[in-house]
């Protein structure tokens, strides 16, 4: 490349370094993060030559700034912050940092490094949409426990019976009942005639009788809370109730747009076909995974960026295996609970899990090897544009006729 552009992303601005081939530094600038600031960057690099002939590196690999890039024409090559933290010391033994620095050096690992790292092939609209789908899905859940807990919270400080009287205070009966009695005082006067009438109300299926329920409800501690207090707590109560009961509309909403978007989307049956993969994981995993085949050349790559294979550090005659904490813990996450779901339907996840158990191995990292195991399997389907075939799958068919036989 004739020209070789480091970004360093910010906010407000971001700080732009150009090079040409031999490392002198022709640019070094601040960009204005709004529509005039971006659009004089993509004329300054204009003036140096054709946009696929000048390469931008930068941290993060999507974003405004890198959809901008991209739709310019410029090839942008993402290097991971663990590259350029690396790397620093190459560039000042005192350990010095700005914006600007930080975009020259981008700049020359790509003149002098460039062959080691991979252009960004952008993903298609479909997989872009389903991938924010599913990452505000996954914001929604852990915002759904936050409230419960923070709700959970707020009882045990004046009403520690009514957050211990069902399973689970996101439930439908649980939320029900603190709407209708969001403080002791309003519950003082409930009986199992009355709590019989409401749990048939609320078509309560928990198997618990009123009776036990009721039982339940006086066996725990009394709050102290003077009647104001209690009242204000009350109308808390009410209030977290109700934000709970919003969200929890708001997720059964887009679950089901992810569930629709999966199904109808080409890769998303190779994935589904997997045995227990379910709609939402598969479209948890689709939507990290990616349609870009040239993306991952072989499963271990894939494997890497999962998460589910260890690092190994090897010197001499010492060799030390690590959990992998740098990856995509999205598609971790997703990964793993899919092959924790396939060893309830597939015989030999489930002989693979049981064999790591023998070795000694706790459940998180025994389902890390039988994801690792599924990875080279979804790889090859994945590739090969193929759904999940038992029958082809070699070793599970041979455990299927041993356990025949």
């Amino acid at each position: 490349m004739p020209y070789c552009v480091g970004l360093d992303w910010g906010s407000v601005e971001h700080a732009v370094g150009v090079l040409d081939e031999t490392g002198k530094v022709v640019l070094s600038r601040a960009a204005p993060h709004d529509k005039a600031g971006l659009a004089t960057l993509r004329k300054d690099l204009a003036r140096l030559g054709p946009p696929q002939d000048i390469a931008i590196a930068i941290e993060r690999p999507s974003g405004l700034i890198v959809d901008t890039l991209v739709a310019a024409g410029h090839p942008v090559v993402p290097i991971h912050p663990n590259v350029v933290k690396a790397c620093r010391p190459r560039y000042s033994a005192a350990g010095g940092k700005s914006d600007r620095g930080d975009a020259v050096m981008l700049a020359d690992i790509l003149r002098t490094d460039g062959p080691r790292f991979r252009v960004l092939q952008p993903a298609s609209d479909d997989i872009k949409a389903l991938q924010a789908q599913t990452r505000c899905r996954d914001e929604m859940v852990a915002d759904r426990v936050a409230l419960v807990n923070r709700l959970s919270g707020l009882l045990d400080s004046f009403w520690p019976g009514a957050a211990r009287l069902f399973c689970s205070l996101d439930t439908a009966i649980a939320r029900a009942f603190l709407r209708r009695y969001p403080t002791p005082r309003a519950a003082r006067t409930l009986t199992e005639k009355r709590l019989a009438a409401f749990l048939a109300g609320q078509a309560y299926s928990g198997g618990k009788s009123p009776a036990a329920l009721i039982a339940r409800l006086c066996a725990s501690p009394a709050g102290l809370c003077g009647p104001r207090e209690a009242q204000a707590k009350g109308e808390l109560v009410g209030q977290l109730v109700g934000l709970l009961d919003a969200l929890i509309a708001q997720t059964a909403t887009l679950t089901r747009r992810i569930e629709e978007a999966v199904a109808a989307h080409p890769d998303g049956r190779i994935v589904m076909s997997f045995p227990r993969a379910g709609r939402v994981c598969a479209a948890r995993i689709l939507a990290e995974l990616g349609d870009v085949r040239d993306r991952f050349q072989t499963s271990g790559q894939l494997a890497a960026e999962a998460g589910v294979c260890p690092v190994t550090h090897a010197s001499g005659k010492r060799r030390n295996v690590v959990f992998r904490w740098a990856c995509n813990h999205r598609l971790r996450t997703a990964v793993t609970c899919f092959a924790d779901n396939s060893r309830h339907q597939s015989r030999w996840a489930a002989k693979l899990y049981a064999d790591a158990r023998k070795r000694g191995c706790r459940h998180p990292h025994a389902i890390r090897i039988l994801a690792r195991a599924w990875i080279r399997i979804l790889w090859r389907a994945w590739k090969d544009r193929k759904p999940y075939d038992a029958e082809h799958h070699a070793a599970a068919k041979k455990l299927a006729q041993a356990i025949g036989g």
